[in-house]
């Protein structure tokens, strides 16, 4: 290849990469595999190599080999050599903090309130609302479209200069695209937040756990550190993205609306949050605010609120700003899931299969919006790793609706007083021994009559996707068991109205309704009664299997292991939890008791259900108008299907409501056939 072809090849070359760039990191739908994307840039960094010293071709070939055009090629992306220390540079326009917060509804009206009283009008106006990611704002500085320098926002008027680390990550463009009609600005500078993803993170802190290091506190955390590195190399290693949202100072271009500027940012090749909306009013804020509130924990990445932005770009110079927070602008924070506070002691709790949890009590404190005193340790592995001791000042973590978790000591604040945990020999509900089986985490009491395990197994048996009996509390079990009423499920069907009676808030109609419910129960669906006996390794699903190749609970209780495990999902482990609970003389005992209690699971069809569906996977992804997510669900397996809770490419079928999440976008890159409400029902309805 002669040189001047090898230029046009060069120019060719980075087009072509940062196409697939574009295709990979911000429309996760490449096009090409991995290895032909190496080949390609390998080839690049060749040819650039062909002309790093040749002085002559670089003036004469600006466009290509200009210091600019150098700058913005794919191959700057790699790492350059370790930095002393971090410069600090002056952002052209200051990057200004929203404030002050926002936290309910009322804060949300209030804000625009303010609005109105300090522009005197009653006019509505129009918002820009988008998710506030938990990550680590940055300004990158663009000229004549090329990237030249990033920083982080510091003080707001000054940061640092990483730019060589901001160049690792391949979401972040080093040359604007052109827009046909639009040259790029002059200069600008865009805003945005750098993130690491939920699911990097925990692979992330897996293998710094590996290697003997401190994992770090939350992703937040993880990304701050990785553009903090004075050696970009490392930072390339982490698995950083953004999202852009604002821009700073610019010259050469102007907006008449902040919707308008993020459909441009997408175009100039810029990754924009998919979950950005407009908003006709501020009632409209508060339902994306609530929607977003509930939504939060499908999202891949990790937010913690939303922000609410007037549309109109003259509207908001004619706001401006206070101190150093713009008045056109607020952030609306979500109730915190992490907080600090300090364990005072360690106590055990013995669950229904006899595993002892340690659980740490705490100091009171807000998690999510509720005061949280407990939090899970797991088990004694988790707590030597962590090293939690009694009297820790700790980091705790809520998802969801889950009891906390610990997730990290702060060990800095340790006094020295602090005691470490040791797991009891006997069981602290019966005094039974303690026992860890081989390759286990998890220790385990072993007396059959530990009073938390029977407890427990009732409270399985009488739950909703069991025998599902009305009124059957925890605390009129827990009494039951401390007058001596029951001591196993069975003895529940024995019980007669004095019994009843003689319990605390029981009067004589209380009694007649708890005794017609227990007579209700007595003849449930098969998977019902095989998930209420408590199997170790058979929940929901797995009882739904077996329900559906066995016509009988005897059928089941007379399964060996090859015959269990000729079905498709039981495997060897399952297989032998149910062959071995069967074996007990105790459950056995229990079984015959509840057939002379007149309990008779109605039997699976021989048939069978229609096999239009059969073996297909479902995801299910947003609000459904005419079904509930359980009435879906239950279609769905009645017709043979089986819903999850994750797209991936063994999924048939994705089911899509109103304000669908991520999963939709995971559905659409991977191919997969989506089906609005009104396909869904169609599918549902149709018989083979």
């Amino acid at each position: 290849m002669d040189r001047e072809s090898s230029l046009q090849r060069i120019n060719e070359l980075r087009k072509i990469i940062e196409h697939h760039n574009r295709r990979y990191y911000q429309l996760d739908d490449p096009e090409i595999s991995d290895a032909e994307y190496d080949r390609l840039m390998q080839e690049l960094v060749e040819l650039e190599n062909e002309f790093k010293s040749d002085k002559i071709y670089q003036e004469k070939f600006p466009d290509i080999l200009g210091h600019a055009a150098s700058l913005a090629s794919p191959t700057q992306r790699v790492g350059a050599p370790p930095l002393e220390k971090f410069n600090s540079v002056t952002h052209l326009a200051p990057m200004l903090s929203l404030s002050p917060n926002a936290s309910t509804e009322e804060d949300i009206v209030e804000f625009d309130r303010r609005i109105k009283r300090f522009l005197k009008t009653e006019d509505y106006f129009s918002f820009v609302v988008e998710p506030k990611l938990d990550g680590t704002a940055v300004n990158l500085l663009y000229d004549k479209g090329y990237f030249i320098s990033g920083s982080t926002r510091g003080d707001g008027f000054q940061g640092e200069d990483i730019t060589q680390n901001l160049k690792t990550i391949s979401s972040i463009p080093l040359r604007i695209n052109h827009i046909d009609g639009m040259s790029p600005p002059d200069k600008i500078e865009i805003r945005g937040e750098v993130y690491i993803g939920k699911e990097n993170f925990k692979k992330i802190n897996r293998l710094r756990e590996n290697e003997g290091e401190q994992p770090f506190a939350n992703p937040r955390n993880a990304a701050a550190g990785s553009l903090r590195q004075l050696d970009s190399r490392m930072t390339a290693k982490r698995p950083l993205d953004i999202f852009c949202y604002a821009m700073g100072a610019v010259e050469g271009i102007s907006f008449e609306s902040q919707w308008k500027f993020l459909q441009t940012l997408s175009e100039w090749g810029f990754k924009v949050n998919p979950h950005v909306r407009q908003a006709k009013d501020i009632s409209a804020c508060i339902d994306y605010f609530n929607s977003m509130t509930e939504e939060r924990d499908t999202l891949p990445y990790e937010i913690d609120g939303i922000v609410i932005k007037i549309d109109s770009i003259a509207i908001q110079n004619r706001l401006g700003s206070v101190a150093r927070s713009p008045r056109w602008a607020i952030a609306c924070k979500f109730p915190a899931l992490q907080a600090t506070t300090i364990i005072e002691n360690i106590a055990i709790q013995v669950g229904r299969t006899g595993v002892l949890t340690p659980v740490a009590k705490m100091k009171p404190v807000h998690v999510g919006g509720v005061m949280v005193s407990r939090a899970t340790l797991h088990n004694l592995d988790e707590i030597e790793k962590k090293d939690v001791r009694e009297g820790d000042t700790v980091i705790i973590q809520r998802a969801g609706d889950v009891i906390p978790e610990v997730v990290k000591v702060v060990t800095s604040k340790r006094s020295g007083d602090e005691r470490p945990f040791k797991m009891p020999d006997r069981c602290p509900e019966c005094g039974s021994e303690i026992v860890r089986l081989e390759g286990e985490a998890a220790h385990r009491c072993i007396g059959l009559d530990c009073p938390a395990q029977i407890k427990g197994n009732i409270k399985h048996f009488v739950s909703r996707g069991g025998m599902d009996i009305e009124g059957l509390g925890e605390k009129i079990v827990s009494q039951m068991l401390e007058k001596k009423l029951i001591k196993d499920p069975a003895d529940l069907y024995y019980l007669n109205k004095d019994d009843i009676m003689g319990l605390e808030r029981m009067a004589e109609k209380s009694a007649e309704n708890l005794l017609a419910a227990l007579e209700a129960s007595k003849n449930p669906p098969l998977e019902k009664f095989i998930f209420a006996l408590g199997i170790r390794h058979v929940g929901e699903h797995v009882s739904k299997i077996l329900a559906k190749n066995f016509a009988s609970p005897e059928n089941l209780i007379n399964a060996n292991e090859e015959w269990l495990t000729s079905i498709n999902e039981i495997g060897p482990e399952v297989a032998s939890s149910i062959i071995k609970f069967f074996s007990q003389s105790h459950n056995v005992t229990i079984i015959d008791r509840l057939w002379k209690a007149r309990i008779t699971p109605l039997k699976a069809s021989d048939e069978g259900p229609s096999t239009h569906l059969m073996g297909k996977t479902f995801v299910l992804t947003g609000t459904l108008d005419s079904f509930t997510r359980d009435e879906a669900r239950n279609v769905i397996e009645s017709l043979g299907g089986k819903v999850t809770s994750s797209v991936s490419k063994n999924t048939d079928f994705v089911v899509e409501g109103r304000e669908p999440g991520s999963k939709l976008t995971k559905a659409q890159s991977l191919g997969i056939n989506i089906l609005n409400e009104d396909e869904f029902q169609k599918l549902v309805s149709e018989r083979e």
